[in-house]
């Protein structure tokens, strides 16, 4: 007789009070749901706090320790065995991983699918959003550290880049009525994540969307900056997305002494970009709060050999496809910004400018490739 097999709905995100109301609205509205969350604010004294409960009361409570200074490390040692015995209780139709504030839900989902076996199914992510604190927490700079919530002394992660992380991973976004939230701040929920399932958690969506299902796989594609499905132009209620797409490489020094303008210019910035000197390489863009992120997301499939097309996923493919230019192939800048009061035609003026002029572009790749390497720093070269 083959064991149970238990669905596992996370549950995440930064405002705390949304997503407390939303694991509670699913234990109470779920037959059969339990409850399992890790208290990470106890790592100074060493240990990880862990919770089950279910819609009556809290059923159990335990510690483990830290692995590697890391309370996040000690949540992926101890997730997955308590998820088993919750499975193997054989009553349990629910298990809701209440993530901890500054917990991706990303990671967790991936720890799942990788160790849970035919034991333990991903049937949901969630993000609980509190629509009236959805820029605030955007624009904190802050670190993780400073404000009491990173996962490990090492943790360099900042409020603003972990909350646009959480929103943008999750395909359902669980939506707390807030009487502080105005049309603004719902269409720049919408704008931020327009594919995303926007669910009220008072409704009574919300315990049919914990069991419907997710791919892991497919949501890891989605996040990569290759083939990220990025948002739509729009201008609603104030709040603009601007999405810039461009054939020709930037001028690498133009484009570093743009960086503050740019980056400041929108609540979030994000996708992918092509440097002159370094033409055969994806970087990625990701802002948010003030501060940019820039990495080597790998080669463009444009300077690939042929023969190595065939280990690229077909998304990865896809992708390339629908911007394939006969020249450069799939290399190419595609940028979106979004936030109130979003100024466009300035944005697409600083844009313009850090491109390369004609006369440097018809100089051609070798000369492109002796130009200042003013990224070295940045993607620490």
């Amino acid at each position: 007789m083959s064991s149970p097999v238990l669905s596992v709905a996370l549950v995440g995100g930064l405002h705390s009070d949304a997503r407390k109301a939303a694991v509670e609205r699913l234990l109470a509205t779920v037959p059969g749901s339990v409850a399992l969350h890790h208290d990470l604010s106890t790592a100074v004294r060493g240990t990880v706090v862990r919770t089950v409960r279910d819609a009556l009361g809290v059923r159990a409570t335990g510690e483990t320790p830290l692995v590697n200074d890391c309370a996040c490390c000690a949540l992926r040692e101890d997730l997955v065995p308590e998820l088993e015995r919750l499975a193997d209780d054989g009553v349990t139709r629910l298990a809701v991983v209440e993530l901890w504030d500054s917990v991706e839900p990303e990671a967790m989902a991936e720890v799942v699918a990788a160790h849970g076996g035919e034991r333990l199914t991903v049937t949901a992510v969630m993000t609980a959003v509190d629509p009236a604190l959805l820029l605030p927490y955007l624009g904190n700079s802050d670190d993780l550290l400073d404000a009491g919530l990173a996962a490990a002394a090492s943790d360099q992660r900042t409020v603003a880049d972990t909350w646009a992380r959480q929103l943008e991973y999750a395909p359902v976004l669980a939506v707390v009525e807030s009487e502080e939230a105005d049309d603004e701040d719902r269409a720049l929920l919408a704008q931020l994540h327009p594919t995303a399932r926007r669910i009220a958690v008072e409704g009574p969506e919300l315990g049919a969307a914990a069991l419907a299902g997710f791919d892991v796989e497919a949501a890891a594609a989605a996040q990569h900056p290759a083939c990220a499905l990025l948002p739509q132009d729009a201008d609603d209620c104030g709040v603009g997305t601007y999405v810039w797409h461009r054939s020709r490489p930037f001028h690498p020094e133009r484009l570093y002494r743009a960086l503050e303008d740019l980056t400041c210019a929108a609540a979030r910035s994000r996708g992918r970009f092509w440097l002159a000197d370094r033409p055969d390489t994806l970087l990625a863009w990701d802002a948010a709060g003030g501060a940019l992120c820039v990495e080597n997301a790998g080669p463009w499939l444009a300077s690939l050999p042929d023969a190595a097309w065939e280990m690229v996923p077909p998304v990865r493919r896809a992708a390339a496809a629908l911007d394939w230019h006969p020249e450069h192939g799939d290399c190419c800048q595609h940028l979106v910004f979004t936030s109130p009061g979003l100024d466009r035609d300035g944005l697409e003026q600083l844009l313009e400018s850090c491109l390369l002029t004609d006369a440097e572009y018809a100089a051609g790749r070798e000369a492109w490739k002796r130009l200042p390497p003013a990224f070295d720093s940045l993607l620490e070269v």
